[in-house]
């Protein structure tokens, strides 16, 4: 399907020229397009903030969520619907800050969605100040010392969880970016994606050129069936004079998803709002509530 199917023509975009948003949309809009997904069976859930925009900018459905809030929308979207895909996207700022209570027990609800995260360490809508993911000793307008918490670990945390898919990519690699995009998607479970992200605004140190020389791809050899060796190369980053890694950390298969634990799908597969209501029996459930 050619990706240019979830063009927005006409679209009047907000984020600033050579910001590594538009790689992470032109590597969705291919995956997408190679995955053959008709864009009326694809609902795009996001939260506040830069990334947040992307949705609009896809031909699709969209759920514009709160701030920090889009995965639990996006669980309840496909429980509702199991025949949809559902892609949430975010910035490290909503996902892991505001969004950190939701971003975990999403984990371990195991809905089949893929979570897509444009981590760039900084807030890049609200001008700039540190975020969850920021590194030790970056300076900001706000941080004006530096940042001294230890960044929180998105892969680590999401691993340590049980998270069936983790993995995480570099917005200036635009066809691994796509691959492991697809992968995510075709993944029956929750999928995270963290995505390497520039913002050419507000981080004068994360850059484009940064990130390429501070990250390198798992090796071929790499097998991400082992949750301990997972756990261990998440860890991995320039805090410990190490280089980032990048690709498909942990993939754990056979897991049931959280809608398959749902009973209303025990003997019928149909979306929800196909469904017909008896009434009567809506009734008798209703009144047997009013007696307790």
């Amino acid at each position: 399907m050619d990706p240019k199917i979830y063009d927005m023509v006409g679209a009047d975009v907000a984020w600033c020229p050579g910001c590594g948003n538009f790689p992470i949309l032109k590597s969705i809009k291919m995956a997408l397009g190679e995955l053959d997904i008709a864009p009326e069976k694809l609902v795009m859930v996001s939260g506040i903030g830069q990334a947040g925009k992307l949705p609009h900018y896809i031909k699709s459905n969209v759920f514009n969520g709160l701030h920090g809030r889009s995965l639990s929308p996006a669980t309840g979207i496909k429980a509702s619907n199991k025949e949809m895909t559902v892609i949430a996207v975010s910035g490290d700022g909503c996902t892991y800050g505001e969004g950190g209570n939701h971003f975990m027990h999403t984990i371990r609800r195991n809905p089949d969605i893929t979570n897509i995260v444009h981590n760039n360490m900084v807030y890049g809508l609200t001008k700039g100040q540190a975020s969850p993911t920021s590194q030790p000793h970056f300076k900001t307008s706000f941080q004006v010392d530096g940042v001294f918490e230890e960044p929180f670990n998105p892969l680590s945390v999401a691993i340590s969880l049980g998270a069936t898919f983790v993995a995480r990519a570099f917005a200036g690699d635009i066809p691994q970016t796509k691959e492991i995009i697809k992968k995510a998607i075709n993944h029956k479970g929750y999928a995270l994606v963290d995505i390497f992200q520039p913002c050419v605004t507000f981080n004068k140190v994360n850059t484009f050129q940064w990130f390429k020389e501070n990250s390198y791809y798992l090796e071929d050899s790499y097998s991400p069936d082992d949750k301990v060796k997972a756990f261990k190369r998440a860890l991995e980053g320039t805090q410990n004079h190490e280089k980032f890694p990048l690709g498909i950390f942990y993939v754990k298969e056979v897991v049931k998803t959280f809608e398959e634990n749902l009973s209303v799908y025990e003997t019928d597969d149909s979306p929800l709002f196909t469904r017909k209501v008896d009434k009567n029996k809506l009734k008798a459930l209703i009144d047997s509530k009013r007696s307790i």
